[in-house]
């Protein structure tokens, strides 16, 4: 089993940053990729980003390519994901997941969510 915690979450004004990590234990194994998902009232939950804890392979969503990052700490199983230049759509539950294949289609691990709130 493999947990995952997240932190970081809160409230921002429009334009300002924040930077969300999350914290994977359990029975891991090297390929595996982590990241982020996000789920705002009433909509779908949308991809924000995946990076490969082996490689360091990054991919994005479309909405916030440029502004979001993700970096990887493999020493302790952590990533973040620093998220500049923040919108109020960005406002969201955002999910942290993990997929031990790797491809991230359907990440097998979900942390609990963590509420970020932009105001305009």
């Amino acid at each position: 089993q493999v947990q995952l915690v997240e932190t970081g979450g809160g409230m921002v004004q429009a334009g300002g940053s924040l930077r969300l990590s999350c914290a994977a234990s359990g029975r891991l194994v090297s390929t595996y990729t982590m990241g982020w998902f996000r789920q705002a009232p009433g909509k779908e939950r949308e991809f924000v980003g995946v990076i490969g804890m082996n490689n360091g392979t990054e991919h994005y969503g479309a909405s916030v390519k440029g502004r979001f990052t993700i970096a990887r700490d493999n020493a302790n199983d952590t990533i973040f994901l620093q998220m500049n230049s923040l919108k109020p759509e960005d406002t969201a539950v955002y999910y942290c997941a993990l997929d031990p294949t790797g491809s991230f289609r359907y990440p097998t691990y979900w942390g609990r969510g963590t509420q970020v709130t932009v105001s305009s």
